[in-house]
């Protein structure tokens, strides 16, 4: 097969989740570990770093990757999902894994793996740890999937747990209170291995780690406690950070929820040093200002285009939007236009509610089968008083956003990380 009909054969033998929803959900490890035994444990041959949470997984495992990476760490990097290419989930030092590796790995295992039906993350999860073992890496950083506890990346054994924060999404799977949830997330936290919490601002979801640590005899570590020096301040759509220690620490991700993340990164980079790896202060500075080259990570408030200005982010639920419309109010334009669409099992309302009334609205849909049809999202966001026309695919709706702004408007693009993933391709 070639690399397309190898994307293909995995998308309709192991549907993708996030392409199709609850029809691709396998919960448990059962699948997991029959599929590791398989390929004889290939994460047991390097060290790990166990990334969950809510929102802020992506970036806090791509900072981490860039910080270990400088650190002179050959780095392994495990994320999901993707945006352009299916390679993006899989990188060694910030290289995706080759077409050929892809290509290579299905047809050599394929009469291995078939009898397990394994799930397209729980199979492209394998094929990373494997790719992650022949390649020799010192450690790699995975992030989970989807909640935790019975994530398919659960059944690594991690140097680091972190867990960024805690919000509603998925709950469906999860739960539908906040320490419900929270509680499936510290299913993460191993024996005698330190975790790092990052946002802990509800009483009750802290004493949900917090005793979740403790029946494990796990060292907890809240980012807020241990960085009470830290302030921030963005100039230039970027982050200047301060403590003691990172003094001027310039973040190159400036979207509002990266200064929690970045709290977050910096206390695990310094539980990591506790427990043994060497990570020099300048690996610290150049991770951070460099981290989009090192790693190739895309979509956090990213800046596409200048006059009129156009940026796109993958918030998707209640707690990344609410970063985003906070964002969209320090920006200076004269008119605000809004590309956005969303996936079919998101909490839609909560959202809606939040989005600023004074904007041109653009609603479409993604290109995956979860997408929620453009009419559908068009008439609830009217009953919010948002008002905009339908168009039925993303790069229409860019076309028609941008006819209608002028040099001094800007022009933002999310709802969906499918929406983003159907308009990078658009913008060279």
């Amino acid at each position: 097969m070639t690399y397309p009909e190898t994307l293909e054969y995995l998308y309709i033998q192991m549907p993708e989740y996030q392409r199709v929803g609850h029809l691709a959900y396998k919960p448990g490890l059962g699948n997991s570990l029959r599929l590791d035994a398989v390929f004889n444990h290939p994460h047991q041959h390097y060290k790990t770093i166990h990334i969950g949470g809510t929102n802020g997984k992506g970036s806090t495992s791509h900072l981490l990757a860039a910080i270990l990476q400088q650190s002179g760490y050959k780095v392994g990097l495990y994320t999901s999902p993707h945006l352009v290419d299916f390679r993006e989930r899989i990188r060694v030092n910030g290289e995706m894994v080759p077409k050929k590796y892809v290509v290579d790995f299905v047809k050599k295992y394929r009469e291995r793996f078939e009898p397990v039906m394994p799930s397209f993350f729980e199979l492209t999860m394998e094929m990373a740890f494997l790719y992650f073992e022949e390649q020799e890496v010192d450690v790699a950083v995975v992030e989970v999937g989807l909640g935790g506890r019975l994530d398919s990346t659960n059944i690594i054994s991690p140097d680091l747990c972190v867990i960024t924060n805690i919000g509603f999404d998925h709950m469906q799977y999860l739960g539908s209170t906040l320490p419900e949830i929270a509680a499936e997330k510290a299913g993460i936290i191993k024996p005698h291995t330190p975790v790092v919490i990052g946002e802990s601002d509800d009483e009750e979801v802290k004493k949900v780690f917090t005793v979740k640590a403790e029946s494990e005899n796990a060292p907890i570590i809240f980012a807020e406690a241990v960085l009470n020096d830290f302030s921030a301040h963005r100039a230039d759509d970027e982050w200047i950070i301060n403590t003691h220690e990172y003094p001027d620490l310039k973040n190159k991700l400036g979207g509002f929820a990266q200064e929690k993340n970045a709290k977050t990164v910096l206390a695990a980079v310094a539980e990591l040093k506790k427990i043994g790896y060497r990570i020099p202060k300048e690996a610290v500075y150049s991770g951070f200002a460099q981290v989009v080259e090192l790693t190739g990570l895309k979509g956090r408030w990213q800046v596409l285009q200048e006059k009129p200005k156009i940026v796109c982010d993958t918030g998707h639920n209640a707690h990344g939007i609410r970063y985003v419309v906070e964002q969209l109010k320090q920006e200076k334009y004269n008119r605000l236009h809004v590309v956005f669409g969303m996936v079919n099992d998101k909490d839609i309302t909560s959202v809606l509610a939040m989005l600023p009334r004074q904007a041109v609205y653009y609603f479409t849909r993604a290109s995956v089968e979860r997408a929620l049809n453009e009419k559908t999202l068009a008439r609830e966001a009217a009953s919010f008083g948002l008002k905009g026309n339908t168009f039925e695919d993303v790069s229409t709706a860019i076309n028609a956003a941008k006819e209608n702004a002028d040099e001094n408007d800007f022009i933002f693009i999310g709802g969906s990380s499918f929406i983003v993933a159907d308009a990078l391709p658009l913008f060279k």
